[in-house]
């Protein structure tokens, strides 16, 4: 385990596992790296694993700025160039899902496939009302409280999420500094044109040259997904009816298919 100061954010992180190829964590909004506890141990047999904490989340320090999604993933891409492990597989949850695609168009060169599970891009045009709503209630409220309301209340934690899964994001999201969680969910839905709708990051993800595995829960999600993310080793996985920590609820499921694919680009 280790601290290592980049960009004006000091981050942590872990790496650890075998000589294989390296694959790159990043977690998703309110959250820190050990949502991959379901996945690390059964990957380090074969990979080298490095999971950090985003700045602000988790162990890393909580600087002003920097929450946008590109310097997210200038944070990761940075991370990569430290540890000198490029090319990485990297694997994002939700936010981390948008900082890794971005690492991808971004930086190819660093990267050898994107696994993207839920991640938060690609989002019906027609829910730009709703995130605008959703992202007052993170500017009036309390944005921990906030972010509890919705994880439960707008089917990020369905029928099969247990309780103790939900009960676990939601108090983590409340210990999270409030400029943290404003700033970066500004990032990912504020702006005139947020970047998790589809009319925002279809056309820039389109420029991603490396293979990409998505994981949805909504099929209408995953339709798209699979005309935006053209490169012949890209693949589309849908768990209808998981919740949005569908790595979590079914991680032996979610492990294999991970596995299979990197195999199947070289990996």
């Amino acid at each position: 385990m280790a601290f290592v100061e980049l960009r004006g954010a000091r981050l942590f992180f872990t790496d650890e596992g075998g000589p294989g190829s390296p694959m790159l964590f990043v977690h998703g909004f309110s959250c820190d790296s050990h949502d991959w506890s379901w996945q690390l141990p059964a990957f380090e047999r074969r990979h080298r694993v490095i999971a950090y904490d985003l700045r602000g989340h988790g162990r890393s320090s909580d600087p002003a700025e920097g929450y946008g999604i590109l310097s997210l993933a200038a944070d990761a891409i940075a991370l990569v160039e430290h540890l000198e492990c490029a090319p990485v597989t990297v694997l994002g949850h939700s936010l981390g899902g948008a900082v890794a695609a971005s690492v991808g168009v971004e930086r190819p060169d660093l990267v050898r496939g994107v696994v993207a599970i839920d991640p938060g891009f690609l989002l019906p045009d027609d829910q730009a009302p709703y995130l605008a709503a959703a992202l007052r209630a993170y500017e009036e409220g309390d944005p921990g409280e906030t972010a509890g309301r919705f994880f439960d209340n707008a089917g990020t934690h369905g029928p099969s999420t247990p309780r103790s899964l939900a009960t676990w994001h939601n108090r983590r999201a409340a210990g999270v500094p409030e400029h943290v969680l404003r700033k970066t969910i500004t990032g990912l839905i504020g702006g005139a044109r947020p970047f998790a709708l589809e009319s925002s990051s279809a056309p820039y993800l389109g420029r991603l040259e490396r293979p990409v595995l998505s994981f949805f829960v909504d099929p209408a999600r995953a339709a798209v997904a699979e005309r935006v993310f053209r490169h012949p080793g890209s693949a589309t996985v849908c768990f209808e009816g998981s919740g949005h920590w569908l790595h979590q609820e079914r991680p032996e499921e979610v492990n294999a298919i991970i596995e299979d694919w990197i195999a199947g680009i070289g990996g």
